[in-house]
């Protein structure tokens, strides 16, 4: 990586080596101690900016200086890099979120690369929580949203790539994601205004056990179909409602006919 940096930074860009494994959520903390400027932008090895991306962001919160971070719409994508998704649109029109923290709260609805948080907010709240190992970024977005106002631009100018050897695929197939969803819950419920924080976290449960489902479908007739069991698994754990229940019993009957006619032929 230093070589590389070198070579195509060509001074522009630093190189910081960690002197042993410390994990990406500490990673990611150094990155915001060592940045320098007043707006931070912490963009992971794989992912994108399209262009305007910076002059946007700091447009946006130069507009609103109560704004203690912005973030624009993303788009996923593969390993070659080819349009998968466009994230849905938070509203129609650029300028502060409201009820951000009620939205944010019940799931993971933006990615790492579309997110610029100002340095001082980063001072104040402290860095990535290193107790979590999936969803350090989603439990930071929270704590942002609960004391500052978050600013919104809708064009689409950060990329986030999707492949199947990402920590995230890796985590939801042994089922670490879901164990680390459940201690996020546990970690952001403080944030939450405490007349709305029971519902808001049975929304967050039903939409990662939801998640978990639609993957297992997805994965059904692929190399990958190993996985659908953990997911089940994990989906259950997260929310055992009867509405999960017999989602997941479905999911269950399609996999073990899948794996029958398998065995058949």
């Amino acid at each position: 990586p230093a070589a590389v940096v070198a070579e195509l930074g060509r001074g522009r860009v630093d190189f910081f080596r960690q002197p042993l494994n410390v994990g990406h959520a500490l990673n990611f903390s150094t990155c915001l101690q060592r940045a320098r400027g007043h707006l931070v932008h912490v963009l992971h090895g794989d992912d994108l900016v399209r262009p305007g991306f910076y002059e946007r962001l700091a447009a946006v919160l130069a507009d609103h200086p109560t704004a203690g971070a912005a973030f624009c719409r993303y788009i996923s994508v593969d390993e070659a890099g080819r349009w998968l998704t466009l994230a849905a649109l938070e509203q129609p029109d650029d300028g502060l979120l409201a009820g951000w923290l009620e939205k944010i709260a019940t799931g993971q609805r933006l990615q790492t690369p579309c997110m610029v948080v100002r340095r001082t907010v980063y001072e104040t709240l402290g860095g990535f929580d290193r107790r979590l190992a999936y969803h350090e970024d989603w439990e930071m977005w929270v704590r942002i949203a609960a004391r500052y106002s978050v600013a919104y631009v809708t064009e689409p100018l950060a990329l986030y790539r999707v492949h199947a050897a990402s920590a995230t695929a890796q985590g939801l197939r042994s089922g670490a994601n879901g164990a680390d969803l459940r201690l996020t819950l546990t970690l952001i419920r403080p944030y939450l205004p405490h007349a709305q924080a029971r519902a808001l976290l049975g929304t967050a449960r039903r939409e990662f056990a939801g998640a978990c489902l639609r993957r297992g479908h997805r994965l059904i007739g692929t190399p990958n179909a190993a996985a659908v069991p953990g997911l089940l698994r994990e989906a259950l754990r997260t929310d055992p409602s009867p509405l999960i229940a017999t989602r997941s019993a479905y999911l269950a009957v399609r996999w073990v006919i899948t794996r029958l006619s398998g065995r058949r032929t």
